[in-house]
């Protein structure tokens, strides 16, 4: 007989996600592919994690690389096709990894069917599956919504000589979400995927679904946002409280979990928001919405260890059975190594994060390569694909330089094709490939296998509560806690200068034995930490 699964027992997994047109290439077009992924199963399993997050490989024109969807129930041909996707899923499985997908859902492409009938008239049965608006008296747009990727997020359309609502690019029209036959269709669509075997959904941009039925104008911020755009963009001037974010998004979601409920499968969302750890807490708490929720909160340009316990602590203090999932990470976001590690990174600090990221009460969430410390690519304005960097260079570089292809080996193009990549494989990457990484116990790649099985048999770290402790800059100081389990102390120097300082709390404590980061602390308490060491003790 079976072993029921514990309860929340998402809770202790860990999430690395897949940027499938970076991966791995199996058929020489430079674009990774679906059978490149599962090429590459093993060498994820041997990380040790649990969930794989591909981001999305639906049809799509592509003009912002796949979360631009055409066709929610198939596989765009550059990816591969359906039966590939199967075949994934069955190696995944075998292999003891669920598979996690995107699901865009709060707009289409604008080739997708819905929008191309929706916008022939005002009455056709789709007429209403979009946010449309009539023009103000002068002919401008309804209000004054931004887009995220610059500009108004009004588009005129001649067809119907209306507005049409995109919070992203143009070419990327806003579902409108008080149809309830919008949300049936994504529920249909959703339910393709779970009968394919799919463990879990990845909510892009989840707070985004509804929209103010009044079309009312957002005030302006009373705090200029840089949390989720650049200091270059207007959009973040404007307090967003009626183009996102609103009260009705909380049924929906009640919707989709109703649904994953069905397969036991998990949903974890993408929050964006003006005060995205309210969110984070209101679309977490109880067990009716998503199982977890994540931000840009700590993908921020530099880290601190203020910021990073005050990120846990305000979302800790804002919900008490919610659940966070913290991510350093991702396809949005300059590579970790570069936005907190500096111009020349060390690749002990690489490892000093991971073990941080590992030690916060929250499931991990990591993105590949940064498991092989790889840095920012830079990316010239030339080869740049990402409209949203070319809109704002040069003082804002887009997200190309987190999203170059994988190097596997020190061949050209990394192993990673054997035609020409979609964006140029790194010098640095290759140098620091994972073939040159395997087989060397001090690579990051070894630790991050090793910190990663050594924290799975460390109930404290997946379950336990959590305090932070005073101290000094950059030093970052927690205990977990679990009952029946001795408390665990984690101190992390997130500098590149030795610390020493006294931590009476880690008085007498004993030190656990981890996989190679470098850190003392006597009798006494006092803590002595080389440039990115970290220590771990059990307490008194």
């Amino acid at each position: 007989m079976s072993k029921e699964p514990a309860p929340n027992w998402w809770r202790e997994k860990i999430i690395y996600q897949v940027y499938p047109r970076s991966f791995k290439d199996t058929n020489g077009d430079g674009v990774g592919d679906l059978p490149g992924i599962t090429a590459k199963l093993d060498y994820i399993a041997r990380l040790g994690v649990d969930f794989v997050w591909i981001s999305p490989f639906f049809k799509s024109p592509m003009k912002d690389f796949g979360y631009d969807i055409s066709d929610y129930c198939d596989v765009d041909p550059l990816f591969g096709t359906l039966d590939d996707f199967d075949k994934l899923i069955a190696k995944a499985h075998s292999l003891g990894l669920k598979i996690m997908i995107d699901q865009v859902m709060s707009h289409t492409a604008e080739n997708h069917a819905w929008f191309e009938e929706s916008r022939k008239s005002r009455d056709n049965p789709k007429a209403d599956w979009y946010v449309w608006a009539d023009p103000a008296p002068d002919g401008n747009p309804p209000n004054n919504w931004m887009s995220v990727f610059g500009g108004s997020s009004w588009q005129w359309d001649s067809r119907r000589r209306q507005y049409y609502l995109h919070n992203f690019l143009v070419s990327q029209p806003d579902l409108n979400f008080h149809n309830p036959a919008v949300q049936q269709a994504h529920l249909d669509a959703l339910r393709f995927w779970l009968e394919r075997g799919v463990d879990g959904v990845r909510m892009d941009a989840c707070n985004f679904h509804f929209h103010d039925v009044e079309l009312r104008s957002n005030p302006p911020a009373l705090v200029r946002d840089t949390s989720t755009v650049s200091d270059v963009n207007p959009y973040g001037m404007q307090a967003h409280v009626y183009d996102k974010s609103r009260p009705e998004n909380v049924a929906f979601l009640r919707k989709i979990r109703t649904l994953l409920n069905e397969y036991g499968a998990v949903a974890i969302g993408e929050v964006g928001a003006d005060d995205s750890l309210a969110l984070m807490a209101e679309y977490t708490e109880g067990t009716d919405k998503l199982h977890m929720a994540y931000s840009f909160n700590l993908l921020t340009p530099v880290c601190s260890a203020r910021h990073i316990r005050t990120q846990v602590e305000q979302f800790g203090a804002r919900v008490k059975d919610g659940w966070a999932s913290w991510s350093v990470g991702n396809h949005d976001s300059a590579r970790v190594m570069s936005r907190w590690g500096g111009e020349n990174p060390s690749p002990e600090f690489a490892k000093l994060v991971l073990a941080m990221q590992l030690s916060l009460k929250g499931t991990p969430c990591l993105y590949q390569g940064d498991e092989l410390a790889f840095t920012e690519a830079e990316v010239p304005f030339e080869l740049l694909q990402d409209p949203y960097g070319i809109t704002f260079w040069p003082e804002f570089k887009g997200r190309d330089g987190c999203r170059t292809p994988i190097a596997w080996d020190q061949s050209p193009n990394g192993g990673f094709t054997s035609g020409k990549p979609w964006l140029p494989v790194d010098a640095k990457h290759i140098a620091c490939a994972a073939s040159a990484q395997e087989n060397n116990p001090a690579s990051p790649l070894s630790f991050a296998r090793k910190i990663i099985a050594w924290r799975r048999a460390m109930p404290q770290l997946t379950r336990g509560d959590i305090v932070f402790f005073d101290t000094e800059e950059p030093v970052l100081a927690l205990r977990r806690d679990l009952d029946g389990e001795r408390g665990v102390i984690a101190v992390f120097n997130l500098g590149a200068a030795p610390a020493s300082f006294a931590l009476p709390q880690a008085a007498g404590a004993e030190k656990i034995p981890e996989p190679g980061l470098p850190g003392e602390v006597d009798a006494a308490g006092q803590v002595t930490l080389p440039p990115y060491g970290a220590w771990f003790g059990y307490a008194r």
